[in-house]
């Protein structure tokens, strides 16, 4: 072997190597315990950042690991390939999107494999392949039959330039990303997912998921939003309608003072119609919607509203409450009708302070310091649009005040009363509600999966037959960005036969989120997509063991996946409650105190990393900066610093393999003394430290540190004899052994140059000798009044007398504390004794 390290002459040979051999293809066998690690996906932008090295990396040490301590581990990769920016690369470059998605793959897959990762590459999938997204149709269709997918009108955001729909993402400041012009909400018929059927089970099996993050848990049951209390009817004043609410604040009935309802509200048009207001409601509505809910519903936005001259009563004190719109209620949420109570939340507070609406307290502290809401400040109506002392809304518990028979209760019991008493005059009912919509799915683009349903003007609504599968997304088409959906205009696609009568019908032409791509693709890695009995791969891997990916997925892909998964489940496919037991959310990769990214101009190339270091150095540096769960800031001198610890490694190799080539590293703890000893027990130690690191929330850093450690150990170490040599050579091999998980390349090289003929990645993970570990002797400190005057070793675990003992007879100490009154002596076992004079 060459004496100096150069990764370029074998990173490509052993990737070669593990390739042919298919060292990390697996089968299910249900004789062996398996293990599924997997990574989220990419999407095929075309080149790979340092973020993707680092999970990707973090995910390739847990599944090498997990198979040298003998799991069958299945470690798969893929393409999340649908998406919005093939679409845009075709309308800016002419591409095609599928000739851009391959291209960016084969791009991507080069890179990926130029770095080592331990992938089952026989298991790769495209999401925009047919193979793929057939099985998106079939779901659909069982989720179709079983009412879980249903079609209905809803509020889109509309460009009128380029004539489609854009996603919330394509909106910016309220105008079209493209060509800047004002974005207007426009309904459309959508297809939707019945997500809501799981709201319960989603946010009850939170519980169960006792290896994620707390952080993501809360952004989970936060997002799913589970409220309880009560739908109330307003009656509307000279009308046989009335409005119905939904509200958790029932004990503020007493105070509420107008009714907010959405624009999109269809008993607008009504109360309005013919009267003064009309036009200028109208006009207020228009706008309002031009404004988008994102823009809507922003914390910074403007609260703005219109009365509507019209009245509800309140049927509990039958008060008049004059009917706003604003623009802050949407549709989406609740009934989209929000009874006001400004004393009592901050933002009908702003409003009705902005308007001069009133400000009734009904709610007061219990014992508060003086205020506007404690029971010495005013009750009843506080002036209008803030006068009378007022700073904000009290949003707290209390004691209600001013609310009729309800007077004096505390907060909780007053809910409970008023919900009973809302029931038993037929007000309304108690009720459970959920911030969770329906999952809107259909997207009016091209480049995803064709959804499988038929028009039929006799049979109506009809999906596609089974044995059809899949609906082809056709490639001779034009995009242009503008009218829609191309496929409405592709008559080829559009024409079709209806299964039922045999007649004319006409294709969806509206495609499938891409959401739904990944929202069940962990479990497409588990089988043969061309083979429809899957039950019993899918039962041998799945749940997933190990997910890792960003924070950014903590609500969106992870519900979607979880709620895919109990779909399936009810289907009878699988028998999971849960697709991943265990979630990591890796930190970002930082540079100059701000996220990788091109607009900051702070990105670093994987490409040049691996050029100019190799990968080992790519991947130990990534791996060693943080923690996996932290942020990691990327320093040029800790790639330096990661490149010459491999070299240091090379180099005791290469320095000592002609004196260790013909010996055993096999030797046991009892045959050892002198140095050999000590050299065998800081192995021994050093597998224990790696093991647990690995094990304990992977912190891959510190393992890291107790091998470089271990390396500088050995290489101040001196043979001596053959013995010292055998343990020398045992210590280089369980280093290469520890080491491969992270820096698989130079440890598989270095393994077959000691002789070894299997690869490194199918060898044992050694166990530690728990005598071995156990130190004879213990170096301690000694400190006079706090400062460093000597050490010296004793047995371990002595007692405090010896130890005392022992540091008062140290000829240097001795001397110091002559004629000295000793106060104290502080003992630390096995670390330190310090004398106070």
């Amino acid at each position: 072997m060459s004496e100096r390290y150069d990764p370029k002459k074998i990173e490509e040979k052993w990737q070669g190597y593990w390739q042919e051999r298919g060292i990390f293809e697996v089968k299910e066998d249900p004789s062996i315990p398996k293990y599924y690690c997997l990574e989220m996906f990419p999407y095929p932008s075309g080149n790979i950042h340092m973020g993707h090295v680092r999970t990707y990396a973090i995910g390739d040490v847990i599944a090498r690991y997990k198979r040298m301590k003998g799991f069958n581990v299945l470690h798969p990769m893929g393409w999340d390939a649908f998406g919005m920016p093939a679409e845009n690369a075709a309308i800016e470059h002419g591409v095609h999107p599928a000739n851009w998605t391959d291209r960016n793959i084969a791009s991507m897959k080069n890179q990926i494999k130029g770095l080592g990762f331990s992938y089952d590459w026989k298991r790769e999938i495209n999401t925009s392949a047919p193979d793929y997204y057939r099985w998106n149709q079939w779901i659909f269709i069982k989720m179709f039959k079983k009412g879980l997918a249903y079609k209905r009108r809803s509020s889109v955001n509309w460009c009128g330039s380029c004539e489609t729909v854009l996603a919330n993402e394509q909106v910016n400041d309220g105008r079209c990303w493209r060509c800047e012009t004002e974005v207007i909400q426009k309904e459309l018929e959508q297809w939707f997912f019945k997500i809501t059927d799981y709201a319960e089970e989603l946010l009850r099996d939170c519980d169960q998921l006792t290896g994620w993050p707390e952080k993501v848990l809360t952004m989970q049951k936060n997002w799913i939003g589970k409220s309880e209390g009560v739908e109330i009817d307003f009656q509307i004043k000279g009308s046989e309608k009335k409005l119905r609410i939904f509200t958790t604040r029932q004990d503020t009935l007493y105070g509420v003072t107008f009714m907010s309802l959405a624009p999109e509200h269809p008993i607008v048009s009504e109360l309005v119609k013919e009267t003064p207001c009309e036009k200028e409601v109208m006009n207020f509505i228009e706008r309002a919607k031009r404004q988008g809910i994102l823009l809507r519903t922003s914390a910074e936005i403007e609260k703005e509203g219109i009365f509507t001259g019209t009245y509800v009563i309140n049927p509990l004190n039958g008060d008049e409450v004059p009917i706003w719109v604003a623009n802050f209620v949407l549709m989406e949420y609740g009934t989209g009708a929000v009874m006001a109570v400004p004393a009592h939340d901050q933002r009908d507070f702003e409003f009705a302070k902005k308007y001069g609406l009133p400000i009734r307290v009904v709610i007061v502290q219990d014992n508060p310091p003086l205020s506007p809401f404690n029971n010495g400040g005013p009750r009843g109506i506080i002036g209008k649009g803030g006068e009378g002392g007022f700073e904000g809304a009290y949003e707290g518990e209390g004691i209600m005040v001013d609310s009729g028979p309800f007077t004096g209760l505390r907060t909780e019991e007053g809910k409970k009363r008023i919900a009973s008493f809302i029931e038993k005059e037929g007000f309304g009912e108690k009720k459970v509600n959920y911030r969770l919509r329906d999952w809107g799915i259909s997207r009016q683009r091209y480049w995803g999966t064709p959804i499988p349903i038929l028009y039929c003007d006799r049979c109506g609504v009809v999906p596609v037959p089974e044995n059809e599968l899949p609906v082809i997304l056709p490639m001779d088409v034009e995009i242009t960005g503008k009218g829609g959906s191309p496929l409405a205009r592709i008559e080829s696609f559009l024409r079709a036969s209806c299964p039922k009568c045999k007649g004319a019908a006409r294709r969806e032409t509206d495609t499938m989120d891409t959401f739904v791509d990944s929202s069940w693709y962990f479990i497409a890695y588990c089988f043969d997509k061309g083979n429809i009995d899957f039950k019993s791969a899918i039962s041998y891997w799945m749940p997933v063991n190990q997910y890792i990916g960003g924070i950014e997925h903590a609500v969106l892909h992870l519900l979607y996946a979880r709620f895919f998964t109990k779909v399936m489940r009810d289907l009878g496919l699988i028998k999971i409650d849960e697709p991943f037991t265990d979630l990591l959310t890796q930190g970002m990769v930082i540079k100059d105190g701000a996220k990788m990214s091109k607009s900051k101009g702070n990105v670093v190339d994987p490409n040049y990393l691996v050029e100019t270091y190799g990968a080992d150095t790519a991947r130990l540096f990534s791996l060693f900066a943080a923690p996996p769960e932290k942020d990691l800031e990327w320093s040029d001198q800790g790639v330096e610093g990661a490149y010459r610890f491999l070299g240091k490694l090379w180099g005791l190799v290469s320095k000592y393999k002609e004196r260790i080539d013909d010996l055993d590293g096999g030797i046991e703890f009892k045959e050892l003394e002198g140095k050999g000893k000590s050299l065998y027990r800081k192995i021994h130690q050093t597998i224990k430290k790696v093991t647990n690191d690995i094990e304990r929330d992977f912190h891959f850093n510190t393992a890291l540190a107790s091998l470089m450690e271990l390396v500088n150990v050995m290489n101040s170490f001196e043979p001596e004899s053959d013995t010292d040599l055998r343990v020398f050579r045992n210590a280089i091999e369980t280093t290469l052994i520890l080491l491969s998980p992270f820096a698989p390349h130079i440890s598989e090289e270095l393994w077959h140059a000691l002789g070894h003929g299997e690869s490194i990645a199918l060898t044992k993970w050694p166990s530690f000798d728990e005598e071995a570990i156990k130190e004879d002797e213990v170096l301690v400190v000694i400190q006079v009044c706090g400062k460093l005057r000597g050490k010296i070793y004793l047995p371990a675990n002595s007692d405090d007398r010896l130890i005392k003992e022992s540091a008062l007879k140290e000829r240097k100490i001795a001397e110091l504390i002559r004629g000295k009154e000793i106060k104290k002596i502080i003992v630390v076992k096995n670390k330190l004794v310090n004398i106070v004079i």
